[in-house]
């Protein structure tokens, strides 16, 4: 089994904290389009044969495309894999793209799922995040899509400067009304080069507390449990049987294909990733010209980035993976470097399978790296 990423690096503006590769060069959508049939094509065989088990078009803003370029796009998949057997179709969407003709040429595409940008239910956040719609227009764009789609996913952002812990226990209050399948929660990491990194050293914003952040996720977590709403990922909460089978297929290590300007790709022995920048990519693949970088894996590599995504998820690490494929030496080594973190009650050991509690969830990163080898 195996995933297809589709990057479409297109919004209509940039928000105030983002910093994955995207642009707002409109003009180029036709362009691009051919261009990701083209590398489609082109990388038929990086799979080696694997079924495709789920599509993922991100962004950016896949739901810029019109229904014509999209279907283009399936077109061609469909030459290579059996779209039929694909269990998840997940197309991200703004709420400010998604009238109700929107929806229902999206309904006529293979799409089965939507994950829908909202961010915030308050009308100032979504300001300060330079979002295109409003609070009232994000419970609007769930409502209409509903009929359409029975798995729909929303994104949402806490640890916003000025947020307050009652503000985003509303949020969340907003979400659970609607119904939905999916959470992602995120918290606002200030990435270098964003409108609000240069705000905050600027000290034109103030960051919320360490100790705020962490009430709101505690907030996020326990509400979301008193509805059966199950977390299985740092920033990832479903119904059952609704979790996102695509990011899942990250932290599980199953092979992926990504096609577009600045997408990932991973084999199982090696990462390839396109160049980041939208008209040179388009202009290597007419002129078939290299447009991507790879490297090969190392045994360090392989367990750095097992020890990253599993421990990313409910489940855990297996101990008994990692003997394995890594040796019993590295297993014994990894028992060893996690004796401090169970002390502490941030990580615990069951069933020979390492978890995080739900206060290691959020100080994940700092642990992460501890763990991983040099």
């Amino acid at each position: 089994m195996a995933g297809l990423y589709i990057h479409i690096p297109f919004c209509k503006s940039k928000c105030s904290y983002c910093d994955f590769y995207s642009g707002v060069q409109g003009s180029l959508t036709d362009k691009l389009v051919d261009a990701l049939q083209h590398e489609i094509r082109l990388r038929a065989d990086y799979l080696k044969g694997d079924e495709l088990q789920t599509i993922y078009f991100g962004g950016g803003t896949p739901s810029i495309l019109t229904h014509r370029q999209l279907s283009n796009i399936f077109t061609t998949i469909a030459t290579i894999w059996d779209i039929g057997k694909c269990t998840e179709i997940t197309l991200e969407a703004n709420p400010d793209d998604l009238s109700a003709e929107k929806l229902k040429e999206l309904s006529e595409l293979p799409i089965n799922r939507l994950s829908i940008g909202i961010q915030s239910f308050h009308d100032e956040e979504l300001s300060m995040l330079r979002r295109k719609h409003s609070a009232q227009q994000a419970v609007e764009a769930v409502r209409e899509a509903q009929p359409y789609f029975q798995n729909i996913s929303i994104d949402l952002m806490y640890g916003l400067p000025g947020q307050t812990i009652s503000g985003w226990e509303h949020t969340i209050l907003q979400a659970l009304a609607l119904n939905i399948q999916h959470i992602s929660a995120y918290h606002l990491t200030y990435e270098t080069g964003t409108l609000l990194d240069r705000k905050r050293k600027e000290g034109r914003i103030v960051p919320v507390t360490e100790e705020i952040s962490v009430a709101m996720y505690y907030l996020l977590q326990n509400r979301l449990k008193d509805q059966d709403i199950k977390q299985y990922e740092i920033s990832n909460f479903a119904i059952p049987g609704f979790h996102s089978r695509h990011n899942s297929s990250y932290w599980e290590g199953i092979k992926y294909l990504g096609i577009g300007p600045s997408a990932h790709s991973f084999d199982g022995e090696s990462r390839q990733w396109n160049i980041a920048n939208t008209l040179q990519y388009i202009t290597s693949i007419e002129q078939k010209k290299n447009y991507f970088e790879k490297e090969l894996l190392s045994t360090t590599d392989k367990y750095n980035e097992k020890i990253m995504i599993s421990l990313r998820t409910i489940q855990g690490i297996s101990v008994e993976r990692i003997e394995a494929e890594f040796g019993t030496q590295t297993k014994q080594k990894l028992i060893q470097q996690s004796e401090r973190f169970i002390k502490a009650g941030i990580m615990f050991l069951d069933n020979n399978h390492l978890h995080l509690t739900p206060e290691g969830l959020f100080l994940s990163d700092g642990i992460i790296t501890d763990l991983m080898q040099e």
